[in-house]
């Protein structure tokens, strides 16, 4: 917990496990309506990147960054070389990069303070807009699905409702147009939803889409969309998206299982965004090698299921079994050469 009176920062950095390597983690402002939100936020997000940056393979760990406040009334310049300040005190232990709320040019006052930066524009060495490996990341799990689905993972002819229409999904989104699959989505910024029309997307309101006939709902907003309550409004065979934390719970896993319907983790088939960041440290950013790497998402997610199935186990717990095997096997190791 961090708090500098003279900016008015009042921030959370939370390292969950460095097991992997340095934690690394977004660094999201948001209005919590209490620093106990605030630091239930920052834990919760922390074990997701564990898991995240484990199951991908990276040899990162866990971590993320809160500022408590408005980033539209609250954010300055001054506050966030603060934040940047406060970062740099971990000595490298923690990595930061944009999240909800923050943004590339953030980002650079950040790092007017610290080193401990990834993904900044590329002109400034650094890997630059995650959501452009995020997305691709996306549709290669949505593939992954689909061919475990349906025997083939053409998308043509597909229709994919999302959730959500920020970078991340319209990214996404290109991809499954190009595939000649139908795209219907919500949004709730103006923005978002001119953005959607004008790529050819067919438009509808933020309740109706969970209630949208549809072969793969895609959540790509905030996360706890998929609970008991919009689980009975569903009427597709896959649930695949880029938000974190879809689920609202563990049994809401267990529940889509029982329907029948294929879930894709969230911090397996959104890993991209760590990915393209994890490409620039210590060397410089490859794209194409970014790009090779986010693709192997494919693979790992229809690893993932064919767990499921032979385990009979939900393919959310698949996909932690996946990233806790890999944990242990490295602390087995360290624990080796410890003595």
């Amino acid at each position: 917990m961090y708090n500098d009176p003279n900016t008015g920062l009042r921030g959370i950095i939370a390292i969950h496990d460095t097991t992997l390597g340095p934690s690394c983690g977004g660094t999201r402002m948001w209005p919590y309506e209490s620093e106990t939100d605030a630091l239930a936020d920052a834990l919760r997000l922390s074990l997701a990147m564990t898991y995240k940056s484990a199951a991908a393979g990276l040899n990162l760990g866990g971590g993320k960054g809160v500022i408590i406040g408005d980033p539209r009334t609250q954010k300055s310049e001054s506050l966030l070389r603060s934040w940047g300040r406060f970062v740099d005190t971990l000595g490298g232990r923690y990595l930061t990069t944009t999240d909800v709320g923050t943004n590339g040019r953030d980002l650079e006052s950040i790092h007017q303070e610290t080193r401990h930066v990834v993904g900044l524009d590329v002109t400034l060495g650094g890997s630059g807009d995650t959501s452009i490996m995020t997305g691709l990341g996306v549709y290669m799990g949505i593939k992954a699905c689909a061919g475990d689905a349906w025997g083939s993972d053409s998308l043509r002819g597909r229709t994919i409702a999302m959730q959500g229409f920020g970078k991340v999904a319209s990214h996404t989104a290109k991809h499954l147009l190009d595939e000649d699959a139908r795209v219907i989505a919500t949004d709730i910024s103006e923005d978002a939803l001119g953005k959607a029309k004008s790529m050819g997307v067919q438009v509808v309101g933020a309740e109706e889409i969970f209630d949208t006939p549809c072969d793969i709902f895609a959540p790509c907003a905030l996360g706890g969309v998929i609970n008991k309550d919009s689980i009975q409004r569903l009427s597709c065979r896959i649930v695949a998206g880029g938000a974190n934390n879809q689920l609202a719970t563990e049994a809401d896993g267990e529940e889509l299982q029982r329907r029948g319907i294929t879930y894709a983790p969230d911090f397996l088939i959104n890993a991209g965004g760590i990915i393209n960041v994890s490409t620039e440290i210590g060397q410089p950013y490859n794209p194409d090698r970014a790009r090779q790497q986010t693709e192997r998402i494919y693979e790992q997610m229809s690893a993932v299921l064919t767990t499921s199935r032979n385990k009979e186990i939900s393919t959310a717990r698949a996909a932690e079994l996946l990233a806790e095997t890999r944990l242990a096997d490295v602390r087995r190791v360290r624990g080796i050469f410890r003595g």
